[in-house]
């Protein structure tokens, strides 16, 4: 049986982690974004489809080309940081099942003769990944304020021009500044939120 781990690592990655807006000056080393694909790679998908692909927009040159694609309010933000990251879909994921699912590398033609499936199935999986990640960020020291006010349309003919990948939402990724912070927005309760059958 695993132990639950300790209430430090619990505050760390949930309980006094914080949406940043505001980024400090320190770097974002190149390693620590490999270590963070690396831990999200790791978290389940279905049958180990993994969809996501994340780009790491970094330069001022990669930067400019974003800036376009936000929603005014995510703009200055956005500039900011260290780091901003599309985490995206690749909507030919199954191409990499003879890798990635080499038990039964045919299950790509399932999805290969299926758009509406393939399609549902690299969303929700890419999506999971991405929280994985951001999880992953937390867990190493690193900061992230996720963001979807972005036209979706603009970024994916910026970045994506041959349609493959789709940009599914995007992460600013720095050392928070912690002064800037808002107050925490209430949460729903395990009443309001849960049922139990």
């Amino acid at each position: 049986m695993t132990a639950a781990i300790p209430q430090a690592d619990l505050d760390q990655l949930f309980e006094s982690a914080r949406t940043h807006n505001r980024w400090t000056d320190a770097p974002v080393d190149d390693a620590l974004l490999a270590k963070a694909y690396e831990l999200a790679a790791l978290g389940p998908t279905s049958m180990n489809c993994q969809p996501a692909r994340f780009i790491f927009i970094k330069t001022e040159a990669a930067k400019a080309r974003l800036l376009p694609t936000l929603a005014p309010g995510n703009v200055e933000k956005t500039k900011t940081a260290p780091v901003t990251v599309i985490v995206a879909t690749d909507t030919r994921f199954y191409e990499h099942f003879p890798q990635t699912f080499p038990h039964n590398p045919a299950a790509k033609d399932m999805f290969a003769s299926n758009a509406a499936l393939a399609e549902a199935t690299a969303q929700r999986n890419g999506t999971l990944t991405g929280g994985y990640f951001l999880l992953a960020l937390r867990a190493l020291g690193l900061d992230g304020g996720a963001m979807s006010g972005f036209d979706a349309a603009k970024l994916n003919a910026e970045f994506f021009p041959d349609g493959r990948f789709q940009a599914n939402f995007l992460i600013n990724v720095g050392h928070g500044d912690g002064s800037q912070l808002f107050p925490r927005q209430p949460r729903l309760s395990f009443e309001q939120a849960v049922t139990v059958l």
